[in-house]
């Protein structure tokens, strides 16, 4: 059996989209008494989509976008993020992380490719963590579906954020909605990257594609699809075992720091909703 085409499924209304993920995000910026947003700019499809978002929820003049550049970074993802910083007329700010990050690299002289990453995700978060208090902006996420539900992303790095608007899309939705919202092309068709070392790709590294296992997810996820109805819809078995996994394995990553509960009211277990007090 082959696998379903589920793309006409994973189509959205990206009017409908564009409309909710701005009014969450002018909504919720606005009821922390805060009127500005701090965003990483990779030079990617995501924060481009992110960053095109959150300037048309709350005005250009309020967003400030940092590029973060390590040594051997793509020359082509800082090229990438100033033509949203050109097109969006938003504040922008570039740091580079070497100095940050190589000491202790330095140290670790056995310090793995994938450790390197994880360091300079979180070196990353530090310093929009910092330019959030000064510029008094929340940060906002840039991490999608997919992503997050794989577990691919830096716990603390580039998983941290105070507000995401992409979250609830799918790799190929966020796509079909940086299409339509107009991020520019070469960010909306160039293989995704994280950037983390040369030549870097997130489908040669996770050894997935976005295109066969957005699909994939969509029925394990919105569907509620078990794993045996995914492989009778002609999913492999191994390749549905491996997703099913990492979905699994990753949750950790997708909440924040588990309590363990003593007291009849016990924060992020049945204490979740002051936020919305007052409003």
């Amino acid at each position: 059996m082959t696998p379903p085409d589920l793309t006409r499924k994973l189509h959205i209304n990206t009017d409908l989209a564009r409309t909710v993920l701005k009014t969450f995000l002018r909504d919720e910026i606005r009821k922390v008494g805060i009127e500005h947003a701090v965003i990483g700019l990779s030079g990617g499809i995501d924060s481009a989509l992110a960053c095109y978002l959150v300037a048309q929820a709350i005005g250009a003049h309020n967003v400030f976008a940092v590029r973060m550049p390590y040594r051997t970074s793509s020359p082509d993802s800082l090229d990438h993020a100033q033509l949203v910083i050109d097109a969006l007329g938003i504040h922008s700010e570039t740091v580079e992380i070497s100095d940050m990050v190589d000491p202790l690299i330095a140290r670790t002289p056995d310090m793995t490719p994938l450790r390197k990453g994880n360091l300079m995700a979180r070196a990353r978060m530090i310093v929009l963590f910092d330019r959030s208090a000064a510029h008094r902006g929340l940060v906002i996420g840039t991490s999608n579906k997919t992503e997050l539900l794989l577990g691919y992303g830096t716990l603390f790095g580039d998983m941290a954020s105070a507000l995401n608007p992409v979250g609830d899309l799918y790799k190929t939705q966020v796509r079909e909605l940086a299409q339509a919202i107009g991020v520019p092309q070469p960010i909306v068709d160039k293989a995704p990257s994280a950037d983390l070392w040369i030549g870097q790709t997130d489908e040669d590294e996770m050894g997935l594609t976005y295109a066969e296992v957005d699909q994939l997810l969509f029925l394990l996820v919105d569907e509620r699809y078990s794993t045996e109805e995914a492989i009778e819809a002609g999913f492999d078995r191994v390749y549905v075992e491996r997703v099913w996994k990492l979905i699994r394995t990753m949750q950790f990553k997708r909440r924040g720091p588990l309590i363990a509960k003593l007291s009849k009211r016990t924060v992020g277990i049945d204490f979740l909703y002051l936020r919305d007090w007052g409003y």
